[in-house]
C-alpha cells in the first residue's frame, strides 16, 4: 500500500458520506506505518479507529472499506470482520481516593469489564489551552500557582561574607572581630559580590486572535506576580496596560476581575509595535527592563507597520538582559513565523518558544530561571546595524 493509495482512500471515504477532519486523515497516514501493511485486518481496524467516530457509520465504512480495496491494485482480499464482543470500560482517577469497599471485590468476576487508571493533571498539562473547557481551565489555574517563575540571578555589586575564606578584604568585619581578642586580628574577614535576582516583565497579548490563550495566560502571568517576586505584568492590545497592582493579589478570582475591569481592549485589535513603543518610553528603558529579563506572549499578528515593530524591539534588546518571545502557534505542524511583525521581531529576541500548553509553561520558566548571561549571535548581529530579519 502507498501513501497515495492511503489519501485516496480518505478522500473517497468523504465522498461516501462519512466526516473526516485534517487531523484524523494525516493521523490515519502515519499510522499506517506502525502497521503490517499486508493484513487487510490490520489496515481496516487502524482506519475505522481513526477515520470512523460514529457508530451509526460502521456499516457504511465497511462497505466503502471493500469497495475500495478490492479495486486497487493492493493485494488485499478482505471481508469484514466479526465484530468484537462489548467490553466496559471504567475509568479510575488515582487522584481521587477510593470510598467505600474495594470496588474489585463487588465486581462480577465473569464481567467483561477492564478498568483503567488514568490521571487528569497529566492529561492537562499537555493539551492545548484553546481546547479547554471553562472547568479544565478553572483547574489549570491551580496548577500554574506551582510553577516557579521568576527571573534568573546576576551578580551584585552588594559584598557578602565569605565562607571559604576567598575574595576581597572584609575590613570592617576584620576590626569588629579584632575587638573581641583585644585588638589582635586572630581571622580574616573576607567578603565576596552576592547575587540579586533579576525583575521579570511580562508583555501579555490580548488581541482578538490570541483571546483562546490569553484567557489561560492570564493565570499563568497573575500565578506570577502573585508569588512575591520582582514580576512586573503589562498587556498588549490597542493599548498598553499595567496589571501588577491588580494581579498582586492572592485571590485568583478578585485579581482576574480587577484585571478584567483595568484591561479595557480585551479581544480587541492588536497593534504590538505601538504597545511597545509606549512600554520603552514610559517604562523600559526608563529602568525597569534594565537588566532584566521580558518575556512576551504573544502570536505575533499585528495590524501595525512592521518598521514600528524592529524600531521597538531594538530599543527593548539594548536595554534588557534577555528577550523571550512565548507564541503559542509554535507547535503548531509546519508553522513557520512569517507574519510581519513576528519576522520584524525575530532578530532582536534570544528565546523562540511554544506556549501553548502547561508543559511548555514549564519549560519556559526553566529557561528564564537557568538563562544564560549571552546574548544569542542573531540579536547581536541585528544589534550592530548589519544583521537582517530571519
Amino acid at each position: 500500500m502507498t501513501v497515495a493509495a492511503a489519501v485516496g482512500f480518505v478522500e473517497s471515504v468523504r465522498r461516501g458520506g462519512i466526516a473526516v477532519s485534517l487531523g484524523s486523515s494525516r493521523l490515519f497516514t502515519e499510522a499506517l506505518a506502525e502497521i503490517d501493511l499486508g493484513n487487510p485486518d490490520e489496515v481496516y481496524w487502524t482506519a475505522r479507529a481513526v477515520l470512523v467516530h460514529r457508530p451509526e457509520d460502521i456499516e457504511l465504512f465497511n462497505g466503502l472499506f471493500a469497495a475500495y480495496w478490492c479495486g486497487v491494485d493492493s493485494g488485499l482480499v478482505w471481508r469484514p470482520p466479526q465484530e468484537p464482543s462489548p467490553v466496559t470500560l471504567a475509568l479510575d482517577d488515582p487522584e481521587i481516593p477510593a470510598d467505600g469497599p474495594d470496588e474489585d471485590d463487588n465486581r462480577d468476576k465473569n464481567d467483561d469489564s477492564i478498568t483503567v487508571r488514568y490521571s487528569t493533571t497529566e492529561t492537562l498539562t499537555q493539551k492545548d489551552f484553546a481546547d479547554y473547557s471553562d472547568e479544565e481551565l478553572a483547574e489549570s489555574r491551580r496548577l500554574m500557582e506551582e510553577i516557579l517563575f521568576m527571573g534568573s540571578c546576576r551578580r551584585s555589586r552588594r559584598r557578602v561574607p565569605s565562607r571559604r575564606a576567598r575574595g576581597a578584604l572584609d575590613i570592617r568585619r576584620t576590626v569588629r572581630q579584632a575587638l573581641r581578642s583585644a585588638g589582635e586580628p586572630a581571622e580574616i574577614a573576607r567578603a565576596v559580590p552576592g547575587s540579586q535576582q533579576r525583575r521579570l516583565v511580562l508583555l501579555l497579548d490580548v488581541s482578538g486572535s490570541m483571546e483562546p490563550y490569553a484567557r489561560a495566560l492570564i493565570g499563568f502571568v497573575h500565578a506570577s506576580v502573585a508569588s512575591g517576586a520582582r514580576v512586573e505584568a503589562f498587556t498588549l492590545g490597542t493599548r498598553l496596560t499595567r496589571l501588577t497592582r491588580e494581579l498582586s493579589q492572592r485571590d485568583p478570582d478578585r485579581a482576574l476581575q480587577a484585571a478584567s475591569r483595568a484591561v479595557k481592549d480585551w479581544s480587541g485589535g492588536t497593534r504590538l509595535g505601538d504597545g511597545l513603543g509606549r512600554f520603552n518610553d514610559e517604562w523600559g528603558c526608563r529602568g525597569m527592563a534594565r537588566g532584566a529579563t521580558v518575556v512576551i506572549l504573544s502570536d505575533g499578528w499585528d495590524r501595525g507597520e512592521p518598521q514600528e515593530m524592529e524600531i521597538q524591539m531594538q530599543r527593548l534588546a539594548r536595554v534588557a538582559h534577555r528577550v523571550v518571545w512565548v507564541n503559542p502557534l509554535k507547535a503548531s505542524p509546519g508553522y513557520e513565523p512569517l507574519a510581519r511583525a513576528m519576522a520584524a521581531a525575530l532578530p532582536f529576541v534570544d528565546d523562540f518558544v511554544e506556549g501553548h500548553c502547561l508543559d511548555s509553561l514549564h519549560e519556559l520558566a526553566r529557561l528564564v530561571l537557568g538563562g544564560s548571561d549571552g546574548r544569542s549571535p542573531e540579536r547581536d548581529l541585528a544589534l550592530s546595524g548589519v544583521g537582517s530579519q530571519r
